[in-house]
């Protein structure tokens, strides 16, 4: 992150001059809880080690001019609906400003320069790390005076109104929230939340990137969001959180078989996230494995966002006695999370790269999890 920061900043001095203040915003993993942030059930992410670092400088007109190293271009826009930038990523960016104003934040035009290390395409939320550290710096920086909250909200705002998806709050929260040490146990309804230390003695937590990120036509995140909405309506609520097998069992008739998978998948989540709660305060890490697994193949029959690369990864580590996998994102590629005792932490990766490179032609990237602080001042 020391060499990130020192990058970011002497890039900013030879584009933009000198004054450019810095601002992280991290990544996130997810325990368990997929795919029901949307469905106003409960999540439990962390932040991660890996995210991005913003220079970020108030230039007094109403243009920003936005340089990304990663990318090496530089977008220019202004704020205005009409003043859309021209590449994609940095809708990011003109969507958190445009979300500020419509809050209230008398935000002026910016110099930035930003960069980042959280893998793209591994499902670690990237695109929530860039909104977070955005919303944060520009908050403070213009005195825009919006709560931490709502701060997420803005994040999951720009991604509905100005990248097209509609994702729920968890990314942002995590981002925002994240705490040193600890995970969230976030209520999506009502926004309550829970820190949760955790430090697994005994036990590795580590993501496996497949490396592969299938891309599917059409819109298969926002599809299986209107699956469970269907659901919910037919049951009469507002969302598929409370439901019951009982109540899903009762309406099967009146749903398509697809629709009933998604549901039973989602409703069956919401009560494996309470038993981790439970588990983890009694220190019971198998257990939090098992349900990592029943996350997994949940994920991959009933809401079928798993891919053949990651199903492939999750056998080998039944197959190894790693006590939990899954699949960890929106799905169709990206990372498994694992859980392992220390003492089967080497032959199980050894064992996974060996395998997966036979099967795949090269081997997974290993990241091991480091649960970091949230959006903040450097």
């Amino acid at each position: 992150m020391k060499n990130m920061q020192t990058q970011v900043c002497e890039t900013f001095a030879a584009r933009y001059g000198e004054g450019g203040q810095l601002f992280a915003s991290p990544g996130r993993i997810n325990l368990i809880g997929e795919h029901t942030d949307y469905n106003g059930g409960f999540v439990f992410p962390g932040a991660v080690d890996k995210g991005i670092v913003a220079a970020i400088r108030p230039n007094h007109t109403n243009q920003c001019r936005v340089y990304a190293i990663d990318m090496q271009e530089e977008a220019l826009f202004g704020l205005t609906e009409e003043e859309r930038p021209i590449p994609s990523w940095a809708f990011y960016i003109f969507g958190v400003s445009r979300e500020l104003q419509k809050r209230g934040g008398q935000v002026g035009g910016f110099d930035a320069v930003f960069a980042g290390n959280v893998p793209l395409g591994a499902g670690m939320s990237s695109s929530a790390a860039l909104e977070s550290v955005f919303a944060f710096a520009l908050n403070e920086l213009f005195g825009c005076g919006v709560d931490k909250f709502e701060l997420a909200r803005v994040g999951q705002s720009t991604e509905h109104n100005y990248c097209g998806v509609k994702c729920g709050i968890m990314d942002q929260f995590a981002s925002v929230f994240g705490k040193e040490g600890c995970l969230m146990r976030l209520d999506c309804r009502s926004m309550e939340y829970a820190y949760f230390p955790f430090r697994p003695a005994g036990y590795r937590l580590f993501l496996l990137d497949s490396r592969v990120k299938h891309q599917l036509t059409g819109s298969p995140y926002n599809d299986r969001r209107l699956s469970c909405e269907h659901v919910a309506k037919v049951l009469g609520q507002e969302f598929l959180r409370g439901a019951t097998m009982e109540q899903l069992e009762a309406v099967r008739g009146e749903i398509s078989e697809e629709d009933y998978k998604r549901a039973r998948y989602v409703i069956g989540e919401e009560s494996r996230v309470l038993d981790v709660c439970e588990a983890l305060e009694q220190g019971d890490y198998e257990r939090v494995g098992k349900r990592m697994y029943e996350t997994h193949w949940g994920m991959s029959h009933d809401y079928e966002v798993s891919c053949e690369e990651l199903d492939f990864l999750v056998e080998v580590a039944e197959a190894c006695g790693v006590s939990g996998s899954r699949i960890m994102g929106g799905g169709f590629g990206g990372c498994t999370i694992n859980l392992v005792k220390e003492e089967l932490y080497d032959a199980f990766v050894a064992k996974a790269k060996e395998a997966f490179a036979a099967r795949y032609g090269h081997e997974p990237m290993v990241y091991n999890v480091v649960i970091s602080d949230g959006a903040r001042r450097l």
